[in-house]
């Protein structure tokens, strides 16, 4: 009995304390989220400290205060909203958001840079925790993304609506990790309300949710994208609908020479003709063509049997035959297939960078555009790590001289057609995850 007692008194092994015990270590051995965590930290006091002690540039915030100045007043013609900078030219979505930024700041500079530091913020930790969800960039490469004079100074000492955009985009793209197509296109649409440089996402992003979903739920989610521009334009619709419609979403409009960052070095006459921007027109057309029926849809036999595939898939069915072993594993007619995260952020940062690459006139401010998504772009090249690097460094200083210059803007389009090239070398990747049966198979 005494034996039997000793034995069941003995002390089990202690599971429960090797498993909290796993758990910290797990956290801790983690260098992405450290170091992330880390980076937010100290770039919050980094802005703290050009708030209290930089100097603010005053640009557009005016503008933009009359602007919402005149709509809280009672305007709804966008010909009559008007600012220092000239006529709003901005969808609703931009009044919005902007009239709550001025209830909260009173209309004053400084609590807006404050506004704008969290922003900042929350903004930066949004693009960490996408490039945690893939494994391209080597955690110690993440410091790149707070190396930018030129984005903070976007940020918190000149207050651009490019800044709510784009957070809104990262934060729609984090959504599409998830599958959350529907709510990533609610919000893709606020982004777009708000400045529609967005719109150079929507290519990449109307492919993948044909890769993603049936074409049910494609229109599903597209038919939720236009209702949110409509119930933010309805106001302006229901009264003056042409002057809305022309104003904010005009997309003929003609930058000034002066300020381009991109093509100074193209003689001004050139730079504003027509027959220039149609050719780029076309160059963007050409290259999002190519990158996908070579890149992206590589694995469903190109684009154009892709698409055949998702607007008549029982005639394909018979009609084709396999060329990629891949396509032995998965039935590339099905829907609600589980997209790679890499894959996804992937198409749609080299989506947008094509557009950029292909766009008339790059201001200061539109660096915000893809400035985040350099060091994951940089990385999915085969350059070598030192090349990247070099590249990263090049870029920052074509976007930190001011005024631009011949020399400049050459080089920043040399850069450009350098990573564009090297993107175009790199491997395509296959689209899908293995196990169809995960959890995030379904749209919610």
């Amino acid at each position: 009995m005494a034996g039997r007692s000793t034995a069941s008194t003995r002390p089990k092994p202690p599971q429960r304390r090797r498993i909290s015990k796993s758990s910290n270590p797990k956290f801790l051995k983690d260098p992405k989220l450290l170091f992330s965590s880390a980076l937010l930290l100290c770039d919050a006091i980094l802005v703290a400290l050009i708030i209290a002690y930089v100097p603010y540039t005053k640009i557009d915030w005016d503008a933009y205060m009359s602007q919402v100045s005149g709509f809280l007043g009672g305007e709804r013609d966008y010909a009559n909203l008007k600012g220092d900078t000239g006529p709003l030219v901005y969808p609703a979505g931009f009044l919005y958001f902007y009239s709550a930024i001025q209830y909260v700041t009173g209309g004053q500079v400084h609590p807006a840079q404050i506004l704008f530091g969290i922003l900042y913020i929350i903004n930066l930790g949004i693009i960490l925790f996408i490039y945690g969800k893939t494994d391209v960039v080597p955690w110690w490469a993440l410091i790149l993304l707070c190396l930018s004079k030129r984005v903070h100074s976007i940020f918190v000492l000149r207050l651009f609506n490019d800044c709510l955009a784009m957070m809104l985009l990262y934060a729609s793209l984090a959504s599409l990790l998830y599958q959350k197509w529907h709510l990533g296109l609610i919000i893709f649409s606020g982004a777009v309300s708000i400045k529609m440089n967005v719109l150079l996402y929507a290519p990449p992003l109307l492919l993948l949710m044909l890769k993603a979903m049936s074409i049910g739920r494609v229109i599903s989610a597209l038919a939720g994208a236009a209702l949110v521009q409509i119930l933010l334009g309805m106001p302006f619709i229901m009264s003056h609908p042409f002057a809305y419609i022309s104003r904010a979403f005009n997309l003929g409009r003609v930058f000034i020479h002066f300020w381009s960052v991109n093509f100074k070095f193209v003689p001004e006459p050139i730079f504003v003709s027509k027959a220039f921007a149609i050719s780029l027109l076309i160059a963007h057309l050409g290259l999002l063509t190519a990158f996908a029926h070579y890149r992206w849809c590589m694995h469903e036999g190109g684009l154009f049997k892709f698409l055949y595939s998702r607007l008549d898939p029982i005639k394909l069915k018979f009609a084709l035959t396999s060329s990629f072993p891949l396509k032995k594993s998965f039935n590339i007619h099905s829907s609600n297939r589980v997209l790679r995260k890499e894959y996804i952020v992937t198409t749609m940062f080299v989506g947008n960078f094509v557009g950029i690459v292909c766009a008339r006139s790059l201001h200061y401010q539109f660096y915000s555009w893809y400035f985040h998504s350099l060091p994951y772009l940089l990385w999915k090249t085969p350059f070598p790590t030192v090349l990247r690097i070099l590249l990263f460094i090049g870029m920052e200083f074509c976007w930190n001289v001011f005024p631009s210059n011949l020399y400049s803007s050459a080089m920043l389009f040399f850069l450009h057609i350098v990573i564009l090239v090297g993107l175009w070398s790199a491997p395509s990747e296959y689209p899908f995850v293995d196990n169809k049966a995960s959890p995030e198979n379904k749209d919610k």
